[in-house]
């Protein structure tokens, strides 16, 4: 999993331009690893209320085009989440938490089962598997 990148650099291989605002809101994913719109523009105007709202979601939609964040729906609640995570990995859902499940060899498997199978003129950008949990209940 990703560690705790340099923000300046982070924003900058991803050619967009090192601004205050966008170094608060990659700071606050950094904490959050996964966190709805309403979370990241909460955290984000803690540490600044100048910045509005439709800044806060204009830095997110650029970070996303960028490949800076990734962007995951949650099947518990429909809602969609940004995750500062963006290489292949896939996630275990517990209701509201969303965490990260890093398994290569679930990945190769997925991939050398697809392998000529999608058509020609394609290929797999990313897989992200959504794995739902459930609470065993004891008796």
């Amino acid at each position: 999993m990703e560690r705790k990148t340099d923000i300046t650099q982070a924003i900058k291989t991803a050619g967009l331009k090192v601004t205050p605002q966008r170094r608060t809101v990659y700071e606050v994913m950094q904490e959050l690893r996964h966190a709805s719109v309403d979370t990241v523009i909460e955290k984000v105007r803690e540490r600044n209320p100048d910045i509005t709202v439709s800044t806060i979601y204009r830095i997110l939609d650029s970070f996303c085009r960028a490949k800076v964040l990734s962007s995951v729906g949650n099947p518990a609640d429909g809602k969609h989440y940004f995750d500062i995570t963006v290489g292949n990995h896939h996630h275990l859902f517990d209701g509201q938490k969303i965490a990260d499940y890093d398994d290569p060899e679930l990945t190769r498997l997925i991939y050398r089962y697809l392998a000529g199978k999608l058509p020609g003129d394609t290929n797999i950008d990313k897989i992200q598997v959504q794995i739902i949990i459930n609470h065993l209940k004891s008796e």
